[in-house]
């Protein structure tokens, strides 16, 4: 019989259905539960060969651990409010929710069509008013705790889009999902106190085991500097100007002070500042400007000094220039700097387009500097500085900031870059604010037992690029009363940003049908954290970072009792064109998925996905190399004959230890996501396997056993029919004899001071007397070590010998 890869899947896929068999209890007899999930999908309505990337790989360990023999919940489930559908359904000219509700139907069909072990019971969607009135009370505890609050502040606001960003969602001063370029608005928005945790969140990093770049990532995004605050006087004022700074030892350099447009010692002391106007007119222009723009280090640096108010400097009492510039941000450190042109590349800059003074107080250690030509900025010896002079920066900046302390002038301080998340969206698609505001009382929250607060259907969703969502425009919506007084109110019309639903949307897989709560206790207790956690590595600083603070938060709330979701992480890479260029249908190198299962089955796209490269890299499609797992396929099929038409059973000692190697192999290779070196291991067993006369059916069976959590459908059919009723995926995950792993004969490197001299084959558990005997007599060897004094002869069993002699 011919190996029919779509009536074998089709079986298969409709069988594991009838049966439930991935359906997964909260406690299993004997087994310890693991939680396995990928980043679940917004509904786009196309599984494209990326999708395929994230799923098909990672399905692979979710079964490997499953037959290893653990309870595993592998769910799905729909990311569906947002501005992609909104979107999208704006351009195909239909509602959202019929847009996002035709996707995933669509979707649930090429989803089953990977043969993954989803739990399907589980599943969850986002824009559905049993999911999203949790991610409401959410919103509630975070408001009552107050770290949901109301301010107006400048944001980030797409013109196409017409809704306010947050800094995560801004790519090189463009909106991520439609690439227009942002400007600043000053609107009314609600964030979240993220930055209240910002501490908790970089601690945090170093327990779980998560790749290196995205730590290195998301401590770069919070951005944590140790340094010193100090105060600046205003001189016949009361008023003072904070500056934090890393650089205390630079204090006496100090020429000038520069602060941020928004800083509000402008508007405090507008009567005193001779060009008020001026300086207002500054302002207003660098409203304009994207924060990106405003740091930008191509650019050169504007700024006006504002005349008429000057500040002491606090250790030498100088009177020093105030500016105002567009470089300082207000929301990093104070919104004020101290400029130390001579030890600043940028105040130095600055400080020489301007005509302001540059003083040198800090000298190399050893050697020279290129000032004047250019600021020194590395630490030094302290000149120019008082009594400071001669104390090396380090110890300076300990010094310095003593006596600012004792003086009530400055203190030792952190800061983070790090803002609070804006999660206010100006449109429709998401999940209405549970905010209502009464003239007589203010802001007031939604009774918890009145949610969830219903998105209405609307017929006029469009943005309106007012700075207002589009449910501003619906009476029945807006118009409410107020929960405290009773009075006429209206509900806040701004809806949530799509990043609140999916911050906590893994919590709710363990319960997802719970009425009650989001989740009970127990159920919580079963399955989380995630065990194991895969998705892309874009989302470092905006998903990741968030489902980390929403743990925080409801851990201190007392409704977990971890600190960290996702014990473990793993990235895929990116799959691109066969021509070596990323997907896109403008250079017609896009690959479809649907086309591959027509021609070659699910089975061999999920092998090929495995095989291609390794995971967290990816690579270029090749047409070939699928057409060569295919063909590796139907080579396992056809192997059954060999075992049908045995009429005994055989022992093949070379074919076995192959077996047992190949049983280590893959073994290490799943729990380590080394898919591709697995997938090679088990084409070598094929083909020996292919070289031999007859085979045991026992070692038929394991390779059909390791090839399963690839090829599941497969794996299925020649399990069966080698006459088994039940699922393989009811069986356990075959154990390697370590006596069969053991090499006997191993490449023996031979090393003179370190220097690769020879290599020779030798017994894996040659004695160390015997290599030396071995080594010392290998020609290109003597040639080394003739006429030299031995040292000393370094022995790694089974690997190297290092004969370490005295050099003259």
């Amino acid at each position: 019989m011919n190996y029919n890869p779509q009536e074998i899947e089709g079986k298969w896929q409709k069988n594991w259905e009838r049966t439930k068999i991935y359906k997964v209890p909260d406690k299993a007899r004997g087994k310890k539960n693991f939680y396995h999930l990928v980043m679940f999908p917004y509904p786009s309505g196309d599984l494209h060969i990326g999708h395929w990337f994230n799923f098909a790989p990672t399905d692979v360990y979710a079964r490997f651990k499953r037959l290893q023999g653990f309870n595993v919940l592998s769910p799905i489930g729909f990311d569906a409010f947002g501005l992609p559908a909104e979107n999208a359904a704006i351009q195909h000219g239909i509602h959202p929710k019929t847009w996002t509700y035709r996707n995933i139907k669509r979707m649930r069909k090429q989803l089953r069509s990977i043969g993954a072990i989803y739990d399907w019971s589980r599943e969850i969607i986002t824009c559905e008013p049993n999911y999203y009135k949790w991610t409401q009370w959410m919103f509630l505890q975070l408001y009552k705790k107050s770290l949901a609050y109301r301010a107006k502040i400048p944001a980030n606001f797409c013109p196409s889009c017409k809704t306010v960003l947050a800094n995560e969602q801004v790519i090189e001063g463009k909106c991520e999902r439609c690439d227009s370029q942002v400007i600043q608005k000053e609107i009314e928005q609600w964030l979240f106190k993220i930055t209240a945790y910002a501490e908790d969140l970089l601690k945090g990093l170093d327990e779980i085991d998560w790749p290196e770049i995205t730590k290195i990532m998301q401590r770069n995004w919070i951005g944590k500097s140790e340094g010193t605050e100090i105060k600046f006087q205003i001189p016949n004022s009361k008023f003072q100007i904070p500056v934090f700074t890393t650089r205390a030892d630079t204090l006496f350099g100090t020429t000038y002070l520069v602060v941020a447009p928004e800083h509000q010692i402008i508007e405090t002391l507008k009567d005193k500042i001779v060009n008020y106007k001026f300086v207002k007119d500054y302002i207003e222009e660098s409203k304009k400007k994207t924060e990106r723009e405003r740091i930008s280090e191509i650019k050169e640096k504007t700024g006006i000094e504002i005349k008429g108010i000057k500040a002491i400097n606090p250790v030498n009492n100088r009177e020093i220039p105030i500016w105002v510039a567009d470089y300082v941000l207000i929301h990093y450190g104070t919104g004020a700097i101290m400029a130390v042109p001579a030890h600043d590349q940028r105040d130095f800059l600055f400080a020489k387009k301007h005509g302001l003074p540059i003083i040198e107080v800090i000298k190399p250690k050893t050697g020279t500097s290129l000032f004047p030509e250019k600021a020194f900025e590395e630490d030094g010896i302290l000149i120019n500085s008082g009594v400071f002079s001669e104390l090396d920066s380090a110890k300076a900046r300990e010094e310095i900031t003593k006596y600012l302390e004792k003086r009530n002038l400055g203190k030792k301080t952190v800061c983070y870059k790090l803002r609070d998340w804006l999660i206010s969206r100006q449109r429709y698609w998401g999940a209405p604010i549970p905010m209502i505001f009464c003239q007589k009382c203010g802001w007031q929250q939604v009774k918890e037992k009145d949610l969830p607060v219903l998105l209405p259907k609307i017929r006029d969703f469009r943005p309106t690029g007012e700075g207002k969502s589009p449910l501003a425009k619906s009476k029945n919506f807006v118009e409410t009363t107020c929960p405290k007084c009773n009075g006429p109110a209206q509900r806040e019309t701004d809806t949530m940003d799509t990043f609140v639903c999916s911050s906590w949307y893994f919590l709710r897989y363990a319960d997802p049908k719970n009425e009650k709560k989001f989740a009970s206790k127990k159920k919580l207790r079963a399955w989380l954290p995630v065990n194991m956690y895969v998705g892309g590595a874009e989302h470092a600083v905006m998903h990741l970072l968030y489902s980390r603070f929403f743990t925080k938060v409801l851990k201190d709330f007392g409704y977990l009792d971890f600190y960290e979701p996702f014990l473990s992480l793993r990235h895929q890479g990116t799959i691109l064109g066969p021509d070596g260029q990323k997907m896109s249908k403008s250079r017609g190198n896009v690959v479809d998925p649907e086309e591959q299962l027509k021609t070659y089955g699910s089975d061999t796209v999920r092998i090929y996905l495995c095989f291609m490269g390794p995971y967290n890299q990816g690579g270029p499609w090749n047409p070939k190399g699928i057409e060569g797992v295919y063909r590796f396929l139907k080579r396992v099929w056809n192997l059954q004959g060999k075992i049908l038409n045995s009429k005994f059973e055989i022992r093949n000692q070379k074919l076995e230890k192959l077996v047992h190697k190949t049983i280590k192999k893959v073994t290490e290779d799943i729990e380590n996501f080394r898919f591709n070196t697995a997938v090679s291991a088990l084409m070598i067993l094929t083909k020996e396997m292919e070289k031999q006369s007859e085979i045991s059916i026992k070692d038929y069976l394991l390779l059909i056993t390791l090839l399963a959590p690839m090829a599941p459908h497969i794996s299925e059919e020649l399990w069966q029919n080698l006459g088994h009723k039940k699922s393989i995926f009811l069986e356990k995950w075959p154990e390697y004899d370590p006596t069969l792993v053991r090499e006997e004969i191993v490449t023996l490197i031979i090393q003179v001071n370190g220097r690769v001299r020879d290599k020779i084959e030798v017994e894996a558990d040659i004695s160390e007397e015997k290599a030396k005997e071995l080594a010392f007599s290998q020609k290109k060897v003597k040639n080394w070590i003739e006429g030299k004094e031995i040292k000393k002869v370094i022995f790694v069993p089974g690997k190297l010998i290092n004969i370490v002699v005295e050099e003259h």
